[in-house]
């Protein structure tokens, strides 16, 4: 049997050589002063060689340990090799599954029923630029790993990105800790260590002398028909580019003039219902003879089972002379909810239409169940308003419907605003 001593004192040998010590176990000497210990064996009747580690870092008598936990599985006809790989196997695993990339993954399957389609797609191209973390297990992540991905988004002059990419790194990190993989989240610690993103709004025509040219030139785009009806009901419905292009056909109901938009496609998850004026109804009517028969109200026109691209609109603005700084889909919003305002409409009937989520909880609810009739007839008169600006150029006046209906629903908000006002503990508010 081997000693300690004998061990301390071994040179390199001029070949490969085995000093045996006892039950198989030996250790082997290479000329390059390699010293690993071994251990024969035979299972199923075949020999085979477990590795048990490398002298010194593993001792004589912890070498022997080895050996002997190894035969005990063999008693119970277990090949300790195939045991070994087994638990190498299932380290490796965990350790892929306390990744980054991999709880990022996990995180976003969850998102599936609850963030929209396209605000999922988003979250994936957003965590794709934190690649370089995807590897390295989360627990050992620092605020200086996430702030050196940042810096290279921020060396290509998209600030904005990279304080989103930073909002999605930090949502699956707090993923991690609930789900006890790691213990908190670093991206707290680089509050101020971006660049601030100034923010500019959407291009939007809101002035009434340049909204009238803009609807006799969408009349005049001659392009695909999906196209047109699109851009025809865009300053109609005002409703988020999104929603707009994935319409589908059983969302909508032509006789009861109403268009319910699920829940699963709205920004804040809540299912809304767009009243449709007599206009908007019409163009729906004739697109019908085109598209009724598929999904989508507007297919894309390379692949009808798809809907039309987040581009297109865009797209045809251009092509009608409208370039991204001056309008854009999403700025038919905007033209609304200033016109609306400037128009006499209540505040809160419009910002209902426009689907914006509501802070106050209690107006929240209160909002749901109201306004729907106050809608219709906005949603109407908004659309004989446009067509007024479409055919004369000229401002329409405020209509008398309009003031009457700002004056209906403050009678209706202002005392529960008044109870909101008050510091009052909320189950007080409440009774009111």
């Amino acid at each position: 049997m081997l000693t300690d001593l004998q061990l301390r004192k071994l040179k390199s040998p001029l070949a490969r050589v085995r000093l045996h010590d006892s039950r198989g176990l030996y250790l082997e000497c290479t000329p390059a002063g390699g010293r690993y210990w071994r251990m024969k064996y035979r299972h199923a009747g075949k020999e085979r060689l477990l590795a048990l580690g490398v002298y010194p870092a593993v001792s004589l008598t912890a070498a022997r340990k080895a050996r002997d936990k190894a035969r005990l599985s063999l008693a119970e006809g277990i090949d300790p090799a195939a045991e070994k790989r087994a638990r190498k196997g299932s380290a490796r695993r965990s350790h892929a599954a306390e990744t980054f990339g991999a709880i990022a993954l996990e995180w976003l399957g969850r998102q599936h029923g609850r963030l929209a389609g396209s605000t999922y797609k988003k979250a994936e191209w957003l965590l794709a630029f934190a690649g370089p973390l995807d590897k390295q297990p989360i627990a050992t992540i620092t605020a200086p790993n996430v702030l050196a991905v940042l810096r290279k988004i921020e060396a290509t002059g998209h600030h904005e990105t990279a304080h989103r990419v930073k909002q999605r790194i930090g949502q699956v990190m707090r993923y991690a800790i609930a789900t006890g993989r790691t213990d908190r989240d670093v991206t707290a610690d680089l509050r101020g260590a971006l660049t601030p993103v100034t923010s500019t709004p959407r291009a939007a025509l809101i002035d009434p002398g340049a909204i009238g040219p803009l609807l006799q030139a969408i009349d005049g785009y001659n392009g695909y028909p999906a196209t047109r009806a699109a851009l025809k009901l865009a300053p109609l419905l005002f409703v988020r580019p999104y929603n707009l292009r994935t319409m589908e056909w059983a969302e909508v109901d032509l006789d009861a003039a109403e268009w319910r938009i699920p829940a699963a496609k709205m920004k804040m998850r809540e299912a809304h219902v767009v009243p449709l004026p007599a206009q908007a109804i019409a163009i729906l009517r004739d697109l019908a003879l085109l598209t009724s028969g598929r999904r989508y109200v507007f297919p894309a026109q390379g692949n009808p089972r798809r809907c039309m691209s987040e581009n297109t609109i865009n797209d045809a603005l251009q092509r009608l002379g409208y370039a991204g700084n001056v309008m854009v889909g999403h700025g038919f919003r905007a033209m609304a909810s200033t016109r609306l305002n400037e128009l006499g409409w209540s505040p809160d009937v419009i910002e209902r239409q426009l689907a914006h989520a509501e802070r106050n909880k209690v107006r929240a609810a209160y909002n749901r169940a109201q306004y729907m009739n106050e809608r219709r007839k906005m949603m109407q008169a908004w659309a004989d308003y446009l067509d007024g600006l479409r055919k004369s150029g000229s401002t329409p006046p405020i209509s008398a419907e309009a003031a009457t209906m700002k004056r209906i629903v403050a009678r209706k908000i202002h005392p529960i605003r008044k109870v909101m006002d008050k510091s009052e503990p909320i189950s007080h508010r409440l009774k009111v």
